[in-house]
C-alpha cells in the first residue's frame, strides 16, 4: 500500500514539474485605460517615483514599508526602492527612458519573497481630449515563476493589481 501511495505522490510530481518546465520562458502582463485628461498631465504622475504614492496599488499594503528615492528626482536615472512586509517585498526600480509625455521605461527588480528582474513600460496615447494610458511588465519566468504558473498565471496574479492601479491613476489625473 505504502508502495502505491509513493509511486502515485511522485507520478504527481512528475507531472507538476513536467507541466511547469511546458510554460513560456518569458511573461507579459499588459493592461490599459483611458482617462480623461492629457498626456501632460499623467506623464508626470509616472516619471516621478514621488507621485507614485498617489496611485500605485502596492503603495498603502504597508504603512510601514521604508522607500529611498535617488539620483534625479525625474526620468532617466531617477530610483525608487523600497522594503516591507510580505506583500510589498523588497525591490527597485529605476526609469531607463523617458520620451515625454509618451512613453516610460522602467527597469524593476524584485528582491523579495522571490528575486526577478523585469521591464516596466507606460505608454500614453492622446485619443481627443482623453489619453489611452498602457501598463506592460514583461520579463523571463524562472523556474520558480513557471511552477507557480502551473496553478495561476502571471496576468491573473498581477492584471488586477494593474487595472486597481490604472483606476487610482484615472482619478488622480482626472480631478
Amino acid at each position: 500500500m505504502l508502495k502505491k501511495i509513493a509511486i502515485g505522490i511522485t507520478a504527481i510530481i512528475v507531472i507538476i514539474v513536467g507541466l511547469a518546465l511546458a510554460q513560456p520562458n518569458n511573461f507579459t502582463v499588459t493592461r490599459s485605460t483611458t482617462i480623461k485628461a492629457a498626456p501632460e498631465k499623467i506623464y508626470p504622475l509616472i516619471n516621478d517615483f514621488h507621485n507614485w504614492s498617489t496611485w500605485s496599488p502596492w503603495e498603502h499594503l504597508d504603512p510601514n514599508m521604508v522607500r529611498t528615492f535617488s539620483g534625479p528626482a525625474t526620468g532617466v536615472g531617477a530610483v525608487y526602492g523600497w522594503e516591507g512586509n510580505d506583500q510589498v517585498g523588497a525591490g527597485r526600480m529605476e526609469i531607463t527612458s523617458a520620451t515625454a509625455p509618451s512613453k516610460i521605461d522602467i527597469k524593476l527588480d524584485f528582491l523579495k519573497p522571490f528575486e526577478s528582474h523585469n521591464t516596466t513600460v507606460f505608454t500614453l496615447e492622446p485619443k481627443g481630449d482623453s489619453t489611452t494610458v498602457v501598463w506592460t511588465m514583461s520579463g523571463p519566468s524562472a523556474f520558480i515563476t513557471k511552477l507557480m504558473g502551473v496553478f495561476v498565471s502571471m496576468d491573473k496574479m498581477v492584471g488586477p493589481d494593474f487595472e486597481k492601479g490604472l483606476a487610482s491613476m484615472k482619478a488622480v489625473a482626472e480631478k
